[in-house]
């Protein structure tokens, strides 16, 4: 038996899957915010409750919205800024007496998308979390890419490629940069465009703001076309660097229908080539496909 594990910024996520890749059980849970010691305990308690459904014991992979420094094996680059520094790995290892493997939350995603998923078969994909934060990942000819830093694929952290004037300089990004495109196209970014944009005294969701648009509210329809520009360029740029054959959106902000269709009408505009062939894509397993990826990390 296989589990894995998806710590997101809102949420925990289990699943456990038999060697063949059926889902034995799976389940959700609201994550701990700003508490390590809690997040520790809701992830162990996770597991001993799989094993205890199913009677099995299984191997642990997760998800994380960071990644491990090979210098230091400590958390670092984690937008659910209670991890950084910490020593993740030994303290799951410790507590649930066996070996577990970590990997970027994203990594786990493109994995899971580029082997039996949307992007099953292609050669280069780019699979992209747009939600609490925004992370990115690379799979190439059946391999998930880590990089010599453990960084590849964190787009989210340069800055939005060609601003205009009023995206200059840029919001303050928890990485100490101004105009990180994580500050735009995670989900409270684009919940704070539409706020500032609309001088609202108080914000409302990204969730909420894709209702109005839907009920035909003009201002939420704006929000969601300057967030399509936004994402636009930025992954004209990925395109430019890796060409990948498809993209794949994942996370919360990815439920946007429309994204899909008018995105790639943008980037035609900013990608370097007279013809775009890349796919962007829906998840075949939705906002799942992360912890999927987690367990197929054995």
């Amino acid at each position: 038996m296989r589990i894995g594990i998806d710590l997101g910024g809102t949420k925990i996520e289990s699943i456990a899957l038999d060697d063949a890749g059926h889902e034995l059980i799976r389940k959700r849970i609201d994550a701990p915010q700003g508490d390590y010691q809690k997040t520790l305990n809701a992830i162990v308690g996770l597991v001993s409750e799989i094993e205890t459904q199913t009677q099995l014991k299984g191997s642990v992979g997760i998800g994380i919205p960071g990644t491990l420094s090979p210098k230091t094996n400590l958390v670092k680059n984690a937008n659910s800024v209670w991890l950084i520094g910490q020593p993740l790995h030994a303290d799951l290892e410790a507590l649930l007496k066996r070996e577990v493997r970590i990997e970027n939350d994203a990594n786990c995603f493109v994995v899971s998308e580029a082997t039996d998923g949307a992007a099953k078969n292609a050669e280069i994909v780019f699979g992209v979390i747009i939600g609490t934060g925004t992370g990115g990942g690379i799979f190439i000819r059946g391999q998930s890419i880590v990089g010599a830093n453990a960084i590849a694929g964190e787009w989210g952290h340069n800055p939005l490629p060609w601003p205009t004037a009023d995206e200059l300089p840029g919001r303050e990004c928890y990485c100490g940069k101004l105009g990180c495109i994580e500050t735009w196209l995670s989900g409270p970014g684009f919940a704070k465009d539409h706020q500032v944009t609309n001088k609202l005294s108080v914000s409302i969701t990204a969730k909420e703001i894709v209702a109005l648009a839907e009920k035909g509210d003009e201002s939420a329809q704006a929000s969601i076309q300057r967030y399509a520009e936004r994402l636009a360029k930025s992954l004209a740029n990925i395109i430019n660097v890796i060409d990948p054959n498809v993209i794949v959106l994942g996370g919360g902000m990815s439920n946007i229908n429309q994204l899909y269709t008018s995105v790639p009408e943008i980037w035609d505009n900013y990608v370097f080539s007279d013809h775009v062939t890349t796919r962007l894509v829906p998840p075949w397993y939705g906002d799942s496909s992360g912890v999927r990826g987690a367990a197929w990390l054995w």
